[in-house]
């Protein structure tokens, strides 16, 4: 793999949609995914509930090639629920790394600018939902502070057998 050029994590944009949707659907796996895999016609990636608002991308671009910037990965960064008791957290709810950018760290990349953006927002707590099969995702995360907070046993048959859903969270400290 060439050495890639990681740009600074950006705000996703509404011309974004088609290159975000490539990677989701590119990237899908039953490593992290408990919906049925993506089939012809494809969803637009932003719609009324998934605004570009809520998500940050990574663009990446060889380091040696010359090439131009793509995205390289995103995160999706939103309110857990929309009660005001609640408005400190962030919950990320989906991150994926092109496989073409894998082990560059993108995916440390894009949790960082989560941390920051959420901080601006003046969240001082972010949690997540990994399938506890899903090592890689779950090493990335207790390398950048996450704990598991609780574990539901069994919550999904995916490829015939039962898998544990592991919640964990991180503080930010303060607001």
């Amino acid at each position: 793999m060439d050495a890639l050029t990681l740009r600074p994590v950006r705000p996703a944009v509404s011309a974004d949609d088609a290159e975000l949707a490539e990677l989701d659907r590119s990237t899908w796996s039953t490593l992290h995914a408990v919906l049925p895999k993506p089939a012809p016609p494809y969803e637009p990636f932003f719609d009324e509930g998934h605004p570009p608002e809520g998500i940050l991308v990574a663009e990446a671009a060889p380091g040696t090639a010359g090439g131009a910037p793509r995205i390289a990965g995103y995160i999706r960064l939103v309110p857990p629920t929309p009660l005001a008791s609640n408005a400190h957290v962030r919950q990320i709810r989906g991150l994926a790394v092109a496989t073409w950018a894998r082990g560059a760290g993108v995916g440390r990349t894009l949790l960082r600018g989560a941390f920051a953006e959420a901080r601006s927002q003046g969240v001082n707590r972010i949690t997540l939902r990994v399938l506890a099969h899903n090592d890689p995702a779950r090493a990335l995360y207790v390398s950048e502070g996450f704990a598991v907070e609780g574990v539901l046993p069994g919550e999904f048959f995916l490829n015939g057998r039962y898998v544990d859903d592991v919640l964990m969270g991180r503080s930010l400290g303060p607001a």
